[in-house]
């Protein structure tokens, strides 16, 4: 028996208008003067220029899957899950959804910051489709899933980024949604109210809800999902088994620029050429087993010479929470200039990460606390635990001591 489709996609596409670069009008009279070229000259005024942030994109979601949509930054995730939930219109193609829908694609849509919480919630459930009765009767459940009730009647504008997003996510959790569309939302969230939704997630699945996730966070989608959609470019590239399209994107992120690192010079002064993550057998390697020691192997070019550079490795969580950072400077490691092409190896401790996804980071900074000339992803693993199989809480565990005293039961002492 054929399942029933919940999402069905066909040939979906989205082109946007953005300015070419040092096309920027300064004031309103230029404004309107580039606006006025463009209507005599029928639309093309030569300042504009067009982009397909998705394009083409076809595919089927069966009731009840669970569906992370994954890719590298600007790859089309968000446009995809606003056209879904028709936030914004197509350009090209069409898509059929079956089901009450949930959306909850940026932190605090359709919030109003002069309004309470109350007000919002309600606010916010009407934008979603909710009747005023049907969020009055789910008012109580609301506030306590957020975990926000001596804030409740404090206008939103003075939340922080976790009290938008619990509130926002608890109404459009509340939806009892046939169909629930999340995108990054639990990134701003902690680590026990990313739990709960998680869960929450898992209970709907039970019910028969089908749910897309946009994430950065391989742990939660290889959790949550067993198929994913990856993006390049505004494409569909994969549409498969998570494990396949986890390690597509893993190798595509490789050696990327790191998000946080803006280079403002108008040259690059160095590159990692190639960063290669090895176990204690000297293998390449994902997963690296509890107590196990890494091996980071750098290869670097530099354009100019760098001045007694500190060689940086950082570890990230799949959440993005920093763990840990070797630098060669700081271990007293002299190098007192590289210039051209070279090779790098830091092997690290006995790792005692707790098991989950994590991103490895290389950074050069120049003259030891310098200038950072560089800073690329060197790479994805796994920690594997021997007794903690998912995630636990925290970053790190470390074994203690351990001592039990225990009472003498009174039956007994009395005999």
């Amino acid at each position: 028996m054929s399942k029933e489709i919940a999402i069905s996609a066909h040939g979906l596409g989205k082109r946007y208008m953005r300015r070419a670069a040092g096309s920027r009008s300064d004031s309103l009279r230029d404004a309107l003067k580039n606006g006025f070229k463009s209507v005599l000259s029928g639309g093309a005024s030569g300042t504009q220029e067009t982009f397909w942030a998705l394009k083409d994109a076809s595919f089927e979601i069966a009731r009840g899957e669970n569906v992370g949509i994954i890719g590298l930054n600007g790859a089309g995730k968000s446009t995809l899950l606003k056209v879904l939930s028709r936030i914004t219109t197509p350009t090209t193609g069409s898509a059929r959804i079956s089901g009450r829908m949930g959306a909850l694609l940026e932190v605090g849509t359709g919030f109003h910051g002069e309004l309470t919480g109350r007000e919002n919630t309600f606010l916010y459930g009407a934008i979603l489709g909710m009747s005023r009765a049907e969020v009055a009767r789910k008012f109580d459940a609301i506030v306590d899933f957020a975990e926000i009730g001596e804030f409740i009647d404090m206008p939103v504008k003075r939340y922080s980024s976790g009290m938008y997003v619990r509130l926002a996510f608890a109404v459009a959790a509340h939806l009892d949604p046939d169909i629930l569309l999340l995108d990054e939302v639990l990134a701003v969230g902690d680590f026990m109210f990313q739990r709960k939704c998680m869960n929450f997630a898992a209970d709907l699945e039970k019910k028969g809800a089908t749910i897309l996730f946009v994430s950065h966070n391989m742990f939660s989608i290889k959790s949550m999902c067993e198929r994913v959609i990856y993006l390049k470019r505004g494409q569909v590239v994969y549409d498969g088994p998570t494990d396949v399209g986890l390690k597509m994107y893993e190798d595509d992120s490789r050696l990327t620029v790191s998000s946080w690192f803006h280079d403002e010079s108008p040259k690059p002064s160095m590159t990692i050429t190639d960063a290669q993550l090895l176990d204690e057998s000297g293998k390449e390697t994902g997963v690296i087993d509890y107590g196990q020691r890494l091996t980071v192997r750098i290869h670097y070019k530099t354009f100019r010479p760098i001045e007694q550079p500190d060689f940086r490795l950082g570890i990230n969580r799949s959440d993005e929470i920093h763990c840990s950072t070797y630098s060669s400077y700081a271990d007293g490691v002299n190098i007192p200039m590289i210039d051209g092409e070279g090779m790098l190896e830091l092997r690290t401790a006995p790792m005692t990460l707790v098991s989950e996804l994590y991103t490895a980071n290389i950074s050069v900074r120049e003259k030891g606390y310098g200038r950072t000339v560089c800073a690329q992803v060197a790479g994805h693993f796994h920690l594997r635990h021997p007794v903690f199989a998912s995630n636990a809480f925290g970053v790190y565990h470390e074994s203690g001591e351990w001592r039990l005293e225990t009472a003498v039961p009174k039956i007994l002492a009395a005999g």
